[in-house]
């Protein structure tokens, strides 16, 4: 059976983008920093591993695929994402959510979309 071990996103700048996300969930580089590649591990154990790749392909406004990062309620959601966009993410208005949607989002600081997910409604 097979298992997801890492999501990989695509960036401009690998140093950047490992400083975001390292802070953003907690995770470390498996490890050195490459000028193009790195691996990103959970600091506290096991998870899914993000992996960051040099890319020169633009960012999608509407990605294909994207990270949905979970909160466990409405205020944890709104912790999150203010301290997401203190490490450098930004809001995006994204006109296809409803207006109770239970998830808002942000662009990391190489604009990769993301999701913060208020799970405490499901």
């Amino acid at each position: 059976m097979l298992t997801v071990g890492s999501v990989v996103l695509g960036v401009s700048d690998v140093r950047r983008a490992a400083a975001f996300w390292g802070e953003a969930l907690g995770y470390v580089p498996r490890e050195e920093i490459e000028d193009d590649w790195v691996v990103l591990v959970p600091a506290a154990g096991h998870g899914v591993q993000v992996a960051l790749g040099r890319s020169v392909t633009p960012v999608q406004e509407r990605p294909r695929v994207h990270l949905d990062l979970y909160a466990g309620d409405a205020a944890d959601q709104a912790a999150e994402v203010e301290r997401l966009v203190g490490l450098g993410a930004r809001r995006v208005a994204w006109d296809l959510a409803a207006d109770d949607a239970d998830f808002l989002v942000l662009a990391d600081p190489e604009g990769n979309r993301f999701c913060v997910i208020d799970t405490g409604r499901h």
